[in-house]
């Protein structure tokens, strides 16, 4: 809790281009929370060095992740968005959490299977003490709620059994964190195999719509995305993933019904269909676009929000830090 509010955290990772499914899964909702709650938004890229990355391309990445929350509509005097790497509480918290946490439930994370599975050249300690980092960038904040979804959520289930084990033996450090379990995110499908989710690290580029395309390569991805020999319009996701997943898309940026999708395009084929879908999600970036170059251009303010903010998440993570130091029996430093 600060001041009246309850405490929101959650992040993203500065790796490759945030989707459409991003925005309307996640980043769409983000902006209405903070009216409710205290918000932490972090650029999560310590994390994302579990995977090699071309080092001047990750910091691209991770400024160009910060101005689009920004462009998407959250306010950074409002909300403390950061980069991860710039709060060295998280790293520090992360050693003392690892001893806290057994093998055996490391070794439970699917995540870790998967991507062991992607990237068998570079299975590093990192990438399985990963859900560790995460716990401590949730506890260090004291978060009361994490927006996660369904793949996360085995983490966050981690985070709170860390958390209640500290707990027990040193007292009441850290909140324990709930799921944050508001009005759902459109769920929003690859364009070219919709039985899996849009995803920034998709190979084929005209499998996701990413934020910073323009209108002429959304509609063209839209035109070539995957439907069915039907010709009927319908949401029907068993039988008809394809366009389900359009009827989705266009319902979520027009905020119809499916009911009222079908209706509106009853009798036409799937190419006034696509191209329709194409023109309402290209509009609706259209502001996000403008205002991103706008950020893009003004390096100074962006550097102000990084240092302000960055300031702001040192403060808040090191005051847990210094209480979980002294609870373990560090030696408090001589000021």
């Amino acid at each position: 809790m600060i001041g009246d509010k309850k405490v929101l955290f959650s992040g993203m990772q500065a790796t490759g281009s945030l989707t459409l499914g991003n925005y309307l899964g996640a980043l769409k909702n983000w902006v209405a929370l903070s009216e409710e709650y205290e918000c932490f938004y972090s650029v999560v890229d310590l994390h994302s060095i579990t995977v090699r990355q071309d080092p001047a391309e990750l910091r691209k990445k991770a400024r160009n992740l910060l101005m689009l929350y920004i462009a998407a509509g959250i306010d950074p005097e409002k909300n403390c968005l950061y980069y991860q790497s710039h709060a060295s509480a998280h790293c520090e918290l992360a050693w003392i959490l690892d001893c806290f946490t057994y093998m055996g439930e490391l070794n439970r994370m699917t995540q870790f299977k998967d991507k062991s599975a992607k990237h068998a050249d570079n299975i590093n300690a990192g990438l399985f003490t990963y859900p560790v980092l995460m716990a401590a960038d949730i506890l260090l904040y004291q978060a009361d709620v994490v927006p996660v979804g369904k793949d996360q959520l085995q983490h966050l289930e981690l985070t709170r059994d860390i958390a209640n084990r500290f707990n027990s033996i040193y007292g009441d450090v850290f909140t324990i964190p709930e799921p944050y379990l508001g009005k759902a995110g459109a769920k929003i499908m690859s364009l070219q195999d919709p039985s899996k989710k849009m995803s920034k690290s998709d190979e084929n580029p005209n499998a996701s719509i990413y934020l910073t395309d323009d209108k002429d390569t959304i509609i063209r991805k839209f035109k070539r995305a995957v439907t069915d020999s039907d010709s009927a319009i319908r949401y029907d996701v068993e039988n008809k993933p394809g366009v389900s997943n359009l009827i989705e898309i266009y319902g979520a940026v027009t905020n119809k019904s499916f009911e009222e999708v079908e209706k509106e395009f009853e009798g036409k084929g799937y190419g006034d269909f696509k191209l329709a879908v194409g023109e309402a999600v290209a509009d609706i970036l259209e502001p996000l676009h403008v205002r991103f170059a706008e950020l893009s251009a003004d390096k100074a303010y962006i550097d102000k929000i990084i240092k302000e903010n960055g300031e702001k998440a040192d403060y808040y993570s090191k005051k847990t830090l210094r209480k979980v130091q002294k609870k373990v029996g560090f030696p408090e430093r001589i000021r």
